[in-house]
């Protein structure tokens, strides 16, 4: 069986500073182009037999870089919707929310285009996801790429791992720029890399 290539995109001036990305559309910086390029020989040699991508620019634009070919933006890849915290770091977040976790307490709406999404709104887009990725991993024919977010990654490898959506806090939030991997042994998922540079 092929394994899933877990890929954040590339440094952007916000995930530079904390603030919270989910559906603004930042781009990458220099240093998050640099990233994606460098990710080019590790994924070369790979047989990918698809590449999903978050329609947002920094994904797509980290998968063009990285060189791989043949992406579909696949709206369900989106990073988490943060509602009315959209473009806030965690501290800001908790100088009005004390005690503030995003896992446990989610986000508050927000205005037009950031209704905000609940952690298990987020957790069915990633079913969806996985449910459409399964079935091309098991003919063992390749592997399959996604490019994606921090904490919609987190998500997805939780449920890629049987978990609760909530375990998913349980997980190092990916570096922009790196890879992680998720495999199954024996009829068992697990991650074979994590946050790999």
């Amino acid at each position: 069986m092929g394994e899933l290539i877990l890929i954040r995109h590339g440094q952007t001036d916000w995930s530079l500073s904390g603030r919270h990305a989910g559906r603004t559309d930042v781009p990458l910086t220099d240093a998050g182009e640099a990233q994606a390029k460098a990710l080019a020989p590790r994924l070369a040699p790979r047989r990918l037999v698809a590449v999903f991508s978050s329609p947002l620019s920094r994904a797509m634009r980290t998968a063009e870089l990285a060189g791989l070919t043949g992406v579909k933006p696949d709206p369900d890849l989106v990073e988490w919707d943060y509602g009315g915290y959209e473009g806030l770091t965690a501290a800001q977040i908790r100088e009005r929310r004390p005690g503030w976790d995003l896992w446990r307490d989610g986000v508050v709406p927000g205005g037009a285009g950031h209704p905000g999404e609940q952690l298990q709104q987020v957790a069915a887009r990633v079913d969806a996801v996985l449910d459409r990725i399964r079935p091309l991993l098991s003919d063992g024919d390749g592997d399959v790429a996604v490019v994606a977010h921090g904490h919609l990654a987190r998500v997805l490898t939780a449920r890629w791992l049987g978990l609760d959506a909530y375990d998913s806090r349980l997980l190092g939030h990916p570096h922009p720029g790196t890879l992680s991997f998720l495999a199954i042994d024996d009829g068992q998922p697990f991650v074979s890399a994590w946050n790999v540079p």
